[in-house]
């Protein structure tokens, strides 16, 4: 499975999923995911804009993660799982047949709440999708490697062990490993889920502090439990709740007005420790 396929810089688009003009990043509508009988996740509607970070909160079992998957088709690789509704991107639905699913992973990258290293070294991590899509041209590996290593504040620590194999990093290490793999491959919208619930405070603060200088040039939707994480590098808050059974979206607002003014029940059980 490719966790994150490149998109280069100097790649020309493919004419199907062509960037379009405005601040609409995302767009999903009627978004509903089933499990068999069961639906998972329900008539979500929802807007995600340029250059923001979108922080998901909600207990477990709301469909946090299930969201994330579907916005990039992530969820095709999970048997039994039926996707409704509609997500577009550059102007096209992502479920057109001729959309390149591998393509689309490449431009909506996903960093998931374990970090998924790949056997081989650190070097082989982070060029792991320009190798295996040739979207990039080798020479231009090494370069690419680099830079994505630095933007991920990890060069320093791995600069003189890019040989070695990538098992050998911290956790922290690793999923900061993962998340230069992500860069080198250039995404316009990055889909984090939980990325610091098992790092250690210094590991998390370096990924927050990364999240808040991509958000310059990318996208980012950040699933966390951890509400001062979503303070910190949030612009807008999305609160899913569990009704009937199924996700559902209770409330989205800015950070202020989502955390000290809830308007739903769900987001004031889900705020006081108990479970909407």
């Amino acid at each position: 499975m490719l966790e994150l396929i490149p998109s280069a810089p100097a790649l020309v688009r493919a004419p199907s999923l062509a960037r379009q003009p405005g601040r609409t990043a995302l767009e999903a509508r009627g978004l509903t995911v089933r499990a068999g009988a069961r639906t998972l996740l329900r008539g979500v509607d929802l807007e995600i804009e340029e250059r923001r970070v979108l922080a998901i909160l909600g207990p477990s079992g709301a469909g946090k993660t299930t969201l994330l998957r579907a916005l990039n088709r992530m969820i095709d690789l999970t048997p039994g799982l039926r996707v409704s509704g509609e997500v577009r991107f550059g102007g096209r639905s992502i479920f057109d047949r001729e959309v390149d699913p591998n393509e689309l992973r490449a431009r909506i990258g996903m960093i998931f709440q374990q970090p998924v290293v790949f056997p081989g070294s650190v070097f082989d991590n982070v060029i792991f999708g320009l190798r295996h899509t040739g979207r990039a041209k080798r020479r231009s590996w090494r370069e690419r490697a680099e830079a994505a290593l630095k933007e991920a504040a990890l060069w320093n620590e791995v600069a003189d062990r890019l040989g070695q194999t990538a098992k050998s990093l911290s956790v922290g290490q690793q999923q900061r490993l993962c998340l230069a793999r992500a860069l080198a491959c250039d995404p316009e919208i990055l889909l984090l889920d939980e990325p610091t619930s098992a790092l250690d405070p210094r590991s998390t603060e370096a990924i927050e502090e990364l999240v808040l200088r991509l958000r310059k040039s990318k996208t980012l939707v950040l699933v966390t439990h951890n509400l001062g994480q979503a303070r910190r590098v949030a612009d807008e808050i999305l609160c899913l709740c569990v009704r009937e059974g199924a996700g559902e979206i209770a409330e989205r607002g800015c950070c202020s007005d989502v955390l000290d003014s809830p308007q739903s029940g769900e987001l004031l059980a889900f705020l006081a420790g108990g479970r909407p």
